[in-house]
């Protein structure tokens, strides 16, 4: 059975579709069909209003027919029909989405007199239909206007049919009982319809105050302000409000907007970016806007609590972006505006932002956290802001005059300038990746041209104040030159090397980017020049050069153009060669520049980094970071992002690595955890070697690899391992820190020197060991090629021969080892004795670690005494004097090659600990050999045309 109340329903959705067709055929076909004038533009808005509200008329007329439907199926049928089924319980959310749009189509009709409008322009049909409009609503006087009128009739029949929904569902609700299934979508359907009909009058109360502002509003201020979608919600005229320091004369609220009437200015503010604080008493409360801040006052503290509710309401419903339902300030969602939002603003006043556009997160009325910055010259900002600053990691591209060139700084920011790490693509094709205080190059950078450029360029060294100071190395491509040393200014200033492609070195005194007073040349055949020069490096004035061999000219230099070097002066010939080491291995650099001092932009961001506590958000402020470098990303406006190889959770990642550093401190766990930490290019020891490793191939690679430089180099790559131990310290220091422990103890100078060359230095020298080798090859040259003879003539010897030339004694030689077929002799047999050694020793050069070298060696030996212990049939201990010829031995069958640079490499880099012990005698011992090999008598040693067939018992 069906209810009274469901058949009520289905009578009242057939008078309201009846209605609405009537409507439609005696309001809207009339006003539609007379159309606007040409040159009437708020004609043709009226007639949108009205078409749009036609629209919503017709959605409505169809749901009601929906309705109808459902409603007419239940009554029919039903047992098999249940009540569940009707539109209105089933989708009524859908059937109040319809309602509320045909609402706001015919308020935004009330709020700009649309329907009035409309009217003028067929006032007589108008004034004709007055008689039939009385037939649709009820109560319509006779002397009312027909713009009334017709306002009336769209809106009276719809009041009374949602009137009608809510009592006739209040009583279905009744009836069903409240164990009924459908009792609660019934229950749901009332609550709704019953909270539109108090939408609907504050609808109706807000377009109609809105309607009677626009009258008292000149024309101008109208043209400005009068929107159909706009709703005024405060009058300062109906609660009297004043505002300071602007000084309004009229304050109104809109839904959208704040605006303060001035005279004839307009001071319009955006709502989703007003901020309201309340004050410390009740007759103020202050406002809060990206360029303005005033204060609300009032001698009627109820009126100010109606304006701070009102102002407050409207600007969480203009944050939601929809209206509030059923009224303002109700709803599920707070009615506290949130302090961070997200928006747009132009900004007007005087200042950096001066025109450009803000769109992204605000926090109390200043641009914070991520946004973007738009200028009308070109200029784009995307990244981090803090109180209304760049704050945190930002690319900005500035437009240069030439069209599609940009410059483009992907760097990190502080308070609004560059500051950190940053990494600057320039329309010139230069590239900058460096440091950054307040907005200027400043610390460690390189600055690089692009190869293309007419003088190829490449700064990497220290900045300050946006100019090139301290240490630093510069490569002119061009010119085939490298500068390494002082700078002031932009320019070289102060003690400098310069090394050229040719392999000339120049040590002396820069002043003002020119050589001054004397200095050191050192040619590529070791000839040595020390006088003055020209920029050129041509020798002008007066001077000494020491040839290689030993012979002197002393006097006065100068050059004629095209006629070369000419001299007047004193040449002695008198004088004996001198030592090699003396010339070929003189080093440039050394005592000039401090080790420690070199590189302090690099050591000194670390330091800040762990001095603030290793926190992540400054990891690649003050780590670094990298990007990838194209043209494209600086091109184009399309590529204002950044994909950095550096994860968003820093903080996070910083813990993990911190911990990892507390887990592993015993000597073994500690050497994996420092191979893990020195490979990863994100650990920030990973990040500090690599830059290091930049540094140091800025320097001694291509143009910089000169034999000059050797001691240079080295001495730098073991301050490198001093320092990488030291991150490492300060790192274990944070983590303690942070876990409430107590620091470690400073450690001694010798107790550092053990971990740094136990623990650090054969895990960091791979990386610098090709540059390094290099320098070690290029020093040692002369040595290792006569070296290099002597091991070929002495390859020519049989091994029996070979140990009779070498002296060894005949009871060591292992020939009874040897297996012979019937046409060897022992006498003919080759590279078959003491093999075990001499592949072991051929090991060496497999490895870069020089603990590991030098382990190879103590095994190469272990070898030999082995081999000699089973010769004798018992165990037998090598003195020297025995040692040194099978050693020889040895050596000679291993065909090291660059065996010198071997040996000093070691030797410089070995362990101070093993100073005066096992390995240092071995290397000693094996020093020897080398030396003994390079004797005349061993590279020019003929062998006899006959050699003795006897052979030994």
């Amino acid at each position: 059975m069906c209810s009274p109340e469901e058949a009520a329903l289905l009578r009242l959705e057939e008078v309201f579709s009846a209605t609405l067709a009537r409507i439609n055929s005696l309001v809207f076909q009339p006003l539609l069909e007379a159309g606007p004038e040409a040159s009437d533009p708020w004609g043709r808005e009226c007639l949108q209003l009205l078409q749009q509200l036609h629209s919503s008329s017709q959605q409505l007329w169809d749901v009601t027919e929906e309705s109808l439907h459902s409603l007419r199926e239940r009554l029919r049928r039903p047992e098999a029909v249940g009540l569940e089924s009707l539109l209105l319980l089933q989708s009524a959310d859908r059937v109040l989405q319809v309602h509320l749009e045909y609402i706001e189509s015919y308020t935004c009709c009330v709020a700009v007199q649309a329907f009035q409008k409309a009217v003028k322009r067929r006032s007589e049909y108008w004034r004709g239909q007055r008689k039939a409009l009385r037939q649709v609503l009820s109560g319509l006087s006779s002397e009312g206007s027909v713009g009334t009128a017709l306002l009336q009739a769209l809106r009276q029949p719809l009041a009374h049919h949602v009137q009608q929904y809510v009592l006739l569902l209040l009583s279905l609700g009744d009836t069903v009982g409240e164990c009924h299934p459908t009792r609660e979508l019934v229950i749901h359907a009332a609550s709704l319809f019953g909270d539109l009909q108090s939408f609907m009058r504050q609808e109706l109360d807000q377009a109609t105050a809105t309607q009677a502002l626009w009258p008292t509003l000149s024309s101008r201020l109208r043209d400005v302000l009068c929107t159909p979608a706009r709703r005024l919600l405060q009058d300062s005229q109906d609660v009297p409000v004043t505002v300071t320091p602007l000084r309004a004369e009229r304050v109104l609220l809109f839904d959208d907007a704040l605006v303060l009437l001035q005279g004839h200015n307009i001071h319009t503010f955006d709502l989703k970016l007003v901020w309201v604080e309340p004050g410390q008493d009740r007759c103020t409360f202050h406002l809060l806007t990206p360029e303005e801040e005033f204060s609300f006052c009032s001698k009627d503290p109820q009126g100010l609590v109606v304006w701070q509710w009102k102002v407050t309401q409207a600007v969480c419903q203009a944050l939601r972006g929809k209206k509030d339902f059923p009224v303002l300030g109700a709803g599920l969602e707070s009615s506290e505006p949130p302090t961070c939002r997200c928006g747009a603003y132009t900004f007007r006043a005087e200042g950096r932002f001066c025109q450009a556009t803000y769109e992204g997160e605000w926090y109390w009325g200043r641009p914070h956290g991520k946004g973007t910055l738009k200028w009308p010259d070109g200029r784009n900002h995307v990244g981090d802001f803090c109180q209304g600053l760049e704050h945190g990691f930002g690319i900005r591209l500035v437009p240069q005059a030439s069209e599609d060139k940009f410059d483009c700084y992907k760097c990190h920011w502080r308070e609004g300038s560059m500051c950190g790490y940053g990494i600057c693509e320039y329309s010139t094709s230069e590239v900058y990746k460096g440091y950054f205080q307040e907005g200027l190059r400043h610390g460690f950078g390189v600055l690089e041209s692009a190869p293309q450029a007419p003088r190829p360029l490449r700064y990497t060294g220290h900045w300050e104040r946006g100019q090139r100071s301290g240490y630093g190395v510069e490569e002119d491509s061009d010119r085939g030159e490298r500068y390494i040393g002082m700078w002031q200014a932009d320019q070289r200033h102060g003690p400098g090397v310069m090394v050229t492609q040719a392999g000339v070195c120049y040590q002396g005194t820069f002043q003002a980017d020119k050589m001054v007073g004397p200095g050191i040349l050192l040619s590529d055949d070791d000839s040595l020049y020390e006088g003055t020069f020209t920029r050129d490096l041509t020798l002008v004035g007066k001077g000494k050069v020491t040839f290689p061999n030993g012979f002197t000219l002393e006097g006065s230099f100068g050059s004629v153009s095209g006629r070369g070097l000419h001299t007047q002066g004193v040449l002695d010939t008198a004088a004996l060669p001198p030592d090699p080491s003396s010339t070929c291995k003189r080093q440039l650099g050394q005592g000039v520049f401090p080790v420690e001092s070199r590189w302090q932009g690099v050591y000194g961001a670390f330091r800040d980094f762990v001095r603030a506590g290793c926190p992540g958000d400054l990891r690649e402020a003050l780590l670094g970071f990298h990007v990838q470098s194209s043209r494209e990303l600086r091109k184009s406006q399309e590529y204002l992002c950044c994909e950095r190889t550096c994860p968003e959770d820093q903080a996070g990642r910083m813990e993990d690595l911190l911990e990892e550093l507390l887990q592993h401190r015993e000597p073994e766990a500690l050497q994996q955890c420092l191979r893990k930490a020195l490979s990863n290019s994100l650990h920030p020891l990973g990040k500090l070697l690599r830059t290091l490793m930049l540094t140091f191939q800025a320097t001694y690679a291509g143009i910089g690899a000169n034999k000059h430089l050797q001691g240079l180099a080295q001495e730098e790559v073991k301050q490198h391992a001093q320092e990488l131990w030291a991150a490492y310290r300060g790192l274990l220091q944070v983590a303690l820190q942070r876990k409430g422990q107590a620091p470690e103890e400073d450690e001694d100078a010798e107790t550092r020197d053990l971990r740094v060359h136990s623990l650090v230095l054969p895990l960091m020298l791979p990386s610098f060991y090709s540059e390094l080798f290099t320098l070690y090859l290029l020093l040692h040259e002369r040595e290792d090629s006569l070296y290099s003879q002597g091991i070929t003539h002495l390859s020519l010897f049989p091994d029996a021969r070979l140990l009779e030339f070498l002296d060894v004694q005949k009871h060591l030689w292992p020939l009874k080892d040897l297996t012979l077929t019937t046409n060897q002799r022992y006498f003919l047999v080759r590279d078959k004795c003491f093999l075990s050694a001499t592949e072991c020793l051929q090991k060496m050069i497999t490895t870069v670690d020089p603990r590991e070298k030098l382990e190879v060696l103590e095994r190469t030996y272990g070898e030999i005494e082995a081999t000699v212990s089973r010769v004798l049939g018992r165990e037998h201990k090598l003195p020297m004097d025995d040692l040194l010829p099978l050693l020889i031995y040895v050596v000679s069958r291993a065909q090291i090659q660059h065996l010198g640079a071997e040996i000093h490499l070691i030797r410089d880099m070995m362990d101070p600990l093993h100073t005066g012990g096992l390995y240092d005698f071995l290397l000693t011992a094996l020093e020897s050999c080398y030396e003994h090999i390079q004797k005349e008598d061993m590279r020019l040693h003929r062998l006899p045309s006959r050699w003795s067939s006897r052979e030994p018992r």
